[in-house]
């Protein structure tokens, strides 16, 4: 039997929450489906708590990671920046990271 450890990590800047596993879950959502309503149905988010945590995401980023546009002739959306997509990737390669650490530890278990 092969045992892991598995943990939740996110990014703080100063005491408030930047980056967690849920809200890199709903970006990565936007990033496919480019549209918030779509997103918010495939998790059973109101819409409400996902415009609050992109807004909170974009608050405390160094650049803004999402952008949103009104509906119109061409239809609206909500897409992320070159800098959103960034910074999924580079959570993720963390969050790896810190699961291989994390297992390496088991060796004498």
């Amino acid at each position: 039997m092969e045992y892991k450890i598995k943990s939740k990590i996110w990014i703080e800047i100063g005491d408030k929450m930047f980056l967690s596993e849920g809200r890199i879950k709903l970006l990565k959502s936007l990033k496919r489906s480019q549209s918030l309503s779509k997103s918010v149905k495939e998790f059973g988010m109101s819409y409400k708590k996902a415009c609050n945590l992109i807004d909170a995401v974009n608050s405390n980023a160094m650049k803004p990671m999402v952008v949103k546009s009104v509906g119109g002739s061409s239809g609206g959306g909500t897409k992320l920046t070159p800098y959103g997509i960034k910074m999924i990737e580079e959570f993720d390669v963390i969050n790896n990271k810190c699961w291989k650490y994390l297992n390496k530890q088991l060796v004498d278990f």
